[in-house]
């Protein structure tokens, strides 16, 4: 009878753990049905996450062109022509205004505003980048306003009358050599794949990040379950 009854405890003893198994395989197998939805949604938030790590430099590029009213609200000087004034590898912030109220001057007093404009279809051979110079004179004539410009180093004044559309804005503010960087990125070709390169490590530092925060949290929670749960096997 001591044997049945020991062999009646142990049997008990065996349905206890194998209850207990199948109770740990149920929860196992929610988890996985949970980790799918879970799996989605930090694919969702590293999409989000380097989408806006793209394109924040745009929108906040897009942002400077509506609060200044300008489609070029930041250039940086590639030329010594307006020496001492503005220095070649300064960045230039620049503000559209009304052309009417763009301020004339004079050559010797050096007074009119500097404006930033497009030298298409006005010099004979323009430049591609924007042309930085000064005010030293203006008419209003065929129903648009026309400008006479000079750079302070130049011993002569621009060829041609600067129409008003091809105006960018006037120069309200500018950070001395930080336009250096990108003048020198620009020269020695590097640029283009320097911007790739970043690109590219910004990308994998924040999948990187994403998924060791989840993997983390993944192990904390494991670590509890296992704690709450000790899986023991059969004897």
């Amino acid at each position: 009878m001591a044997n049945i009854y020991i062999d009646f405890v142990i049997y008990l003893v065996k349905v206890k753990k194998i209850k207990q198994i199948m109770k740990n395989n149920h929860n196992n197998k929610s988890e996985k049905e949970e980790e799918k939805p879970k799996s989605k949604k930090r694919i969702i938030i590293a999409v989000v996450t380097i989408a806006f790590a793209f394109f924040g430099s745009f929108f906040a590029f897009f942002i400077m062109q509506i609060t200044l009213n300008t489609e070029t609200p930041v250039v940086v000087v590639e030329s010594g022509s307006m020496e001492p004034t503005i220095y070649r590898g300064d960045l230039l912030i620049v503000r559209g205004i009304p052309a009417s109220e763009i301020r004339n001057g004079t050559i010797e007093d050096m007074d009119g505003d500097i404006i930033v404009f497009d030298a298409q279809g006005v010099w004979s051979n323009p430049p591609a980048e924007p042309i930085v110079h000064r005010v030293v004179d203006k008419k209003f004539e065929d129903g648009i306003w026309q400008f006479r410009t000079k750079g302070d180093n130049n011993l002569l004044t621009d060829q041609g009358w600067v129409p008003e559309d091809n105006i960018f804005g006037v120069v309200v503010f500018k950070i001395p050599w930080l336009g250096w960087v990108k003048i020198f990125l620009t020269e020695s070709g590097l640029l283009i794949p320097l911007l790739i390169i970043i690109s590219a490590l910004l990308i994998i530092s924040i999948i990187y990040d994403i998924y060791k925060k989840y993997e983390k949290e993944d192990k904390d929670k494991v670590s509890s379950e296992a704690s709450k749960n000790p899986n023991t096997g059969l004897d």
